[in-house]
């Protein structure tokens, strides 16, 4: 499924997108985050396919594994 998700430096500055089109693993990411309902990204969007999702989904769930945090000292004002 994540084969669906390509990146190409001449679109979109090389941010990673859906293959075949020019909307990006953010865009959608940040369209379920503000509640917009996978129904409802599908109607928007009719070339997209509920696998589409779920593979920006998946995308974006790969890309913070292994991933090492930080803890950050507040500095007062």
């Amino acid at each position: 499924m994540i084969d669906r998700i390509t990146a190409n430096p001449l679109i979109l500055g090389g941010k990673p997108i859906i293959r075949g089109t020019r909307l990006s693993v953010e865009f959608i990411l940040d369209l379920l985050a503000s509640d917009v309902s996978e129904k409802e990204i599908l109607e928007d969007y009719p070339h997209l396919t509920k696998n589409d999702i779920q593979a920006c989904l998946r995308y974006a769930a790969r890309s913070y594994q292994n991933e090492i945090y930080l803890e950050l000292e507040q500095i007062a004002a």
